[in-house]
């Protein structure tokens, strides 16, 4: 072996050493990729979600709730161990405004928006997460030549906002702690001491 071919294999012996040196430590603190694959541990056993049924966000929230595999989804509040109560009006939920004009003041880029604010309490009504705001932007630009080819992009756009809005709620949801109530057991009589 020549000096320049190990020199070659010291340096990429290092370089892997570096690297199983990183991956340790990170490992080692805990860090791990967000989502964990899409899974989340939820720490309730039934939730309700306070959303029309039609909502396409309550369907899409249901489903990811569903696929835990550890939570059901309640059919009433009275029944469930967590209630996710939306804020917002879901009519509100979308929105849609110009954000710039072209030369000739026609429309070129619109700013499309979802907005939700909603909090989580227990069967007891205790909150457990308080009123969080999740409010998510994409521009679309606009062209209106292709009238269609824009509706369904703005269509993909929102679709693509509800889904990232699903996940970051399941996300809030998985960080919750319940509050654990402690019942404290009556103290026993002391036996008086024989004589």
């Amino acid at each position: 072996m020549t000096m320049a071919t190990i020199s070659v294999l010291f340096r990429r012996g290092r370089l892997w050493g570096a690297l199983l040196a990183l991956s340790l430590m990170l490992s080692a603190c805990g860090f791990h990729l967000r989502g964990n694959g899409g899974q989340y541990a939820l720490p309730f056993p039934s939730l309700y979600v306070g959303l029309p049924e039609a909502s396409p966000l309550a369907i899409d929230l249901k489903r990811n709730i569903r696929a835990t595999g550890s939570t059901t989804v309640a059919a009433s509040a009275k029944d469930a161990d967590g209630v996710i109560e939306v804020l917002t009006d879901p009519e509100k939920t979308r929105s849609k405004s110009i954000l710039s004009l072209n030369a000739n003041g026609r429309v070129r880029e619109y700013l499309l928006a979802y907005n939700i604010v909603f909090r989580v309490r227990d069967r007891l009504g205790n909150e457990l997460l308080g009123p969080t705001q999740i409010a998510l932007n994409r521009p679309l630009t606009f062209n209106e030549t292709q009238l269609l080819a824009k509706e369904q992009e703005e269509a993909l756009l929102y679709r693509d906002m509800q889904t990232d809005l699903v996940q970051q709620m399941m996300r809030r949801l998985a960080a919750i702690k319940p509050v654990v109530t402690m019942s404290v057991a009556p103290e026993a009589p002391v036996a008086a001491p024989k004589q």
